[in-house]
């Protein structure tokens, strides 16, 4: 099925265009967009929550820079689009933080803070006391600034009415995973199976790591803002845009940030998607099939070269990291996953190239 009324008329169609784009337009505007917030969470009251707004923003900035790379497809829309991208990405981050160093352990505290996300993406939502639950509560208007953002950004999106069903689905399966991985460790593969019973039947060719990884990617989400910068945009095309990034591409993007991040995972026992293979062979065959399987979906879209050079520059990105080198096991995978793709081997060489310049 090929969607209808996305034209893809105006999305780069080649490596060197795309890269254009993004340093000339796309990076200087998520970087001024950061330099606000920053601002911003420079003047929290309170020092944890001003910590975790910092940190987060310090140690994830490249998650920004990333789904940035969507604005590039539509830069006309470049100014509701990167800051709506970046708010959202940037509560997603600090949420994360909060979540992962809290002192807490309660799901009602953890769920309550992931409404913020949930309101963000319905413009019609009123803001909600997000710190309810948790002792740590005066950020200044931080958060609410963000929620804020992404509602009047996203109203000004010509078809939203056509992907916010869509959006706040995905929203919604990010934030379970975010409760039941930051729960008790006890607890934590209990609820997950569970959840995975309810949404099974839905996705019979995953295995439940790989669906949990999934709902982890913010990036089906920048793909609909993407797709309702488009006028006149149906809601069944809505719905097959989300189903041609949700769960194949979105799975690789977190698979391959988890297979990265074994060793330290392991060190600070931290749950990790990939361990749950039963050995280096299953986990690189597992995912050589998501990588077969997301290029073979976004084959449907407009402009779909654009949409392949976001998988292959997910692969290079990973596998291109410095962790890599350190991780015989992942090495391994790492060359499975290279293998007999040169577009991919194109991009690991200018990534090698930059991440070796960038920490010199």
């Amino acid at each position: 099925m090929r969607l209808t009324t996305l034209s893809g008329s105006r999305v780069p169609q080649g490596a060197l265009k795309l890269m254009h784009r993004v340093y000339k337009y796309v990076l200087p505007d998520v970087e001024r967009e950061l330099g606000q917030l920053r601002r911003l969470a420079e003047g929290i009251p309170d020092p944890e929550l001003r910590t975790q707004a910092l940190s987060s923003m310090d140690s994830k900035k490249f998650h920004c820079q990333g789904g940035g790379v969507y604005a590039a497809a539509n830069l006309e829309h470049r100014h509701i689009l990167i800051p709506l991208i970046v708010a959202l990405q940037t509560i997603s981050d600090y949420l994360d933080n909060l979540c992962d160093r809290s002192t807490s352990l309660d799901a009602d505290d953890f769920r309550l803070l992931h409404q913020s996300m949930l309101d963000a993406v319905n413009p019609e939502a009123p803001l909600q006391d997000y710190y309810a639950l948790r002792s740590e509560k005066d950020d200044g208007g931080y958060l609410h600034h963000l929620v804020r953002t992404c509602q009047l950004q996203a109203a000004t999106l010509p078809s939203y009415g056509s992907v916010q069903r869509h959006v706040t689905e995905l929203v919604g399966l990010y934030a379970d995973l975010q409760v039941y991985k930051h729960i008790r460790k006890d607890l934590r593969e209990t609820q997950l199976l569970a959840w995975w019973e309810r949404h099974r039947g839905d996705y019979p060719n995953l295995q439940w790591n790989e669906f949990a990884a999934a709902t982890g990617s913010t990036l089906g989400m920048f793909m609909l803002f993407l797709a309702a910068s488009e006028e006149g945009l149906s809601e069944q095309d809505a719905a097959a845009v989300k189903g041609i990034y949700f769960p194949h591409v979105c799975g690789l993007h977190i698979l391959l940030d988890y297979l990265i991040d074994q060793e330290e995972d392991h060190a600070g026992g931290d749950l990790n998607f990939c361990n749950y293979y039963e050995d280096e062979s299953q986990l690189a065959n597992r995912i050589g099939l998501i990588v077969i399987r997301a290029r073979e979906d976004v084959e449907k879209l407009p402009a779909s070269r654009f949409h392949r050079m976001i998988i292959e520059g997910l692969l290079a990105l990973y596998l291109s990291d410095p962790k890599v080198r350190h991780q015989a096991d992942v090495r391994d995978v790492s060359r499975k996953l290279m293998k007999n793709s040169p577009l991919t081997r194109l991009f690991f060489l200018i990534n090698s190239i930059w991440i070796r310049k960038q920490r010199a």
